[in-house]
C-alpha cells in the first residue's frame, strides 16, 4: 500500500508543501522589507508635504513640483549620502541652467539647440563631478530650460528654490523631525553578514567533526554570498556617521557606541575574508584525509559563538568584553589543536582562526598590536609542527 500523509500520493504532496514552505518565506522576506524601509516611506511623505508646503506657501512659488521630488530623491538616496544628494541635486541645476541659459541666448531656441544644449549640460556635469545624480540634474534643467523658458519667465529661480528646498527639508526630516537610530542602522545591516558568518562557521565545525567534504563545500559557497551584505555594512556605517553628525539627537553617539561600531566595518570585512580562507582550507583538510584533532571543530565553534556574542553586544551597545574572552577561546583552542597533530591545511585553519580572531579584537576597538599580544599569548607555544604565526 502507498504511504499516504505528508508524503502523499506519487510525490505531489511534497511539492505542494515545498511551494507553501517558499511562500511563507517569500512572505516573511517581503514583510521584513516592508518593516524595514517602513521609517524611510513615513519620512519621505512627510518631507515631501513640507517642500511643497514652503515652495508654494511661504515662497510662493506657483507649480513647485520639483520641490517634493528633489526632498524624495534625498531620502531615496542611500543612507549616509543624503547630504551628499542634497548638493548634488544644487550642482545639477545650477550647470543645467547656466547652460542653458547661455546657450540660448547665443542660438536661440530649436530641436538642434536642444540636443546641444542637453549634451554640453551633460559633459560639464561629468567633468565637474562625475555623479550620476548630477549629470540626471544637468540634463533635466537643461532640458527645462531649453523648452520652457521661450514661454514661463524666470524659471530658473523657482528651480534653485526647489532643489534647496527639498533636499533641505529632507535633511530636517531625517535628522531633527523623524532622526534615524544610528545603532539600529548598523545593527540592520550589519546583522545578515554576521549571522552567515556564524552559521558558515558552525557548519564548517560540523563538516569537520564528521569529516564531511559535502558539508564544508556547501558553507564555502554559503559564505560568498556576503559580498553585498558586507557593502550594506559598509554604506551602513557612513549612514550612522551621518546620522551622528547632522541630528542632534544623536551627537553624543559619534564617539560612543556608534563609532565604535561604525569603525569595526573594515576589521569585520578582513574576518569575513579570513574565514572564507579557514572554511576553503577545511574543505582540502578533509578531502586530503589529513588528521582532524578533536579540538580544531571546537576552535571553529568557539570562533562562530565569538562572532555570535560580538553581534549581540555591538546590539546591546556594551563593552565586547565576553566577545574578546571567547575569541581568545577559539585560539587557545587552536592551539590545542596544533600540538595535538595537524597537517599542512590543518595549520592553515589553524593560522587563520588566529587571524581572524585578531581581526575581530580589532573590531571590538583594541589596536592591532594589542590584539595580536593577546593572541600569541592565547595560544601558546608553538613546539611540533610550524604553524604560520601572523596574528
Amino acid at each position: 500500500m502507498v504511504a499516504a500523509g505528508r508524503h502523499g500520493v506519487d510525490g505531489r504532496a511534497p511539492i505542494m508543501v515545498r511551494l507553501w514552505d517558499r511562500a511563507v518565506l517569500t512572505l516573511r522576506d517581503r514583510l521584513r522589507r516592508v518593516r524595514a524601509i517602513g521609517g524611510l516611506a513615513v519620512q519621505a511623505g512627510l518631507a515631501a508635504a513640507l517642500a511643497w508646503f514652503v515652495a508654494h506657501e511661504l515662497l510662493h512659488v506657483s507649480q513647485p513640483i520639483f520641490a517634493p521630488i528633489s526632498a524624495v530623491s534625498t531620502l531615496a538616496a542611500s543612507v549616509g549620502q543624503r547630504l551628499r544628494r542634497t548638493v548634488e541635486l544644487i550642482i545639477g541645476v545650477t550647470v543645467g541652467v547656466l547652460i542653458g541659459d547661455l546657450l540660448l541666448l547665443l542660438i536661440g531656441t530649436g530641436w538642434w539647440q536642444l540636443v546641444l544644449i542637453v549634451a554640453l549640460a551633460i559633459m560639464v556635469a561629468l567633468f565637474l563631478a562625475g555623479s550620476a545624480a548630477v549629470v540626471v540634474q544637468a540634463g533635466a534643467t537643461a532640458v527645462l530650460i531649453a523648452t520652457l523658458s521661450p514661454s514661463v519667465r524666470d524659471l530658473e529661480i523657482p528651480r534653485f528654490v526647489d532643489a534647496l528646498v527639498g533636499g533641505g527639508l529632507a535633511l530636517l526630516v531625517t535628522t531633527v523631525l523623524l532622526p534615524l537610530n544610528p545603532l539600529r542602522v548598523l545593527n540592520r545591516a550589519a546583522r545578515p553578514a554576521l549571522d552567515l558568518l556564524v552559521t558558515q562557521l558552525d557548519a564548517t565545525a560540523r563538516a569537520l567533526a564528521e569529516r564531511d567534504a559535502d558539508r564544508a563545500r556547501a558553507a564555502r559557497s554559503e559564505l560568498r554570498r556576503n559580498k553585498g551584505q558586507l557593502q550594506a555594512f559598509v554604506e551602513a556605517t557612513q549612514g550612522a556617521r551621518e546620522a551622528s553628525a547632522l541630528s542632534p539627537v544623536h551627537w553624543r553617539d559619534r564617539h560612543g557606541p556608534v563609532g565604535r561600531y561604525a569603525q569595526a566595518a573594515e576589521p569585520i570585512d578582513r574576518a569575513m575574508r579570513n574565514s572564507g580562507t579557514l572554511i576553503r582550507r577545511s574543505v582540502t583538510l578533509i578531502e586530503d584525509g589529513e588528521p582532524v584533532p578533536d579540538a580544531l571543530p571546537g576552535a571553529v565553534s568557539d570562533l562562530a559563538e565569538a562572532v555570535r556574542l560580538l553581534t549581540r553586544q555591538f546590539a546591546a551597545a556594551v563593552e565586547p568584553n565576553r566577545a574578546r574572552e571567547q575569541a581568545l577561546q577559539a585560539v587557545r583552542t587552536a592551539g590545542q589543536a596544533y600540538r595535538e597533530g595537524v597537517g599542512f591545511s590543518g595549520a592553515v585553519v589553524v593560522a587563520q582562526v588566529r587571524t581572524t580572531v585578531s581581526d575581530l579584537l580589532v573590531a571590538t576597538g583594541l589596536t592591532q598590536g594589542e590584539a595580536n599580544h593577546l593572541v600569541r599569548g592565547a595560544f601558546g607555544g608553538l613546539e611540533g609542527q610550524g604553524v604560520p604565526q601572523r596574528g
